[in-house]
């Protein structure tokens, strides 16, 4: 089993259904044996898509600027 890092959030999903999608999605990379970049560029169209494909035009912007800011915030933390 891998150990994964996830981004500090509040949800109302429960903690171990987020491990397991999160786990499933790495597994993947992992069996392909996917490059860094080529995993962000993947992992980045498939954010691109589900907010397309879930959020009202209007309100997409703001759903990737918080997304993003998350992101950042998570990785500052790191370093």
């Amino acid at each position: 089993m891998l150990r994964v890092k996830t981004m500090p959030i509040v949800s109302k999903y429960d903690v171990e259904t987020q491990q397991q999608l999160l786990e499933a999605v790495l597994n993947v990379l992992e069996e392909h044996q996917t490059p860094a970049d080529l995993a962000l560029m993947t992992l980045g169209n498939a954010v691109s898509n589900v907010i397309s494909a879930r959020y009202k035009p209007e309100d997409a912007y703001k759903v990737a600027e918080q997304f993003g800011k998350v992101l950042l915030q998570s990785m500052a933390k790191q370093a």
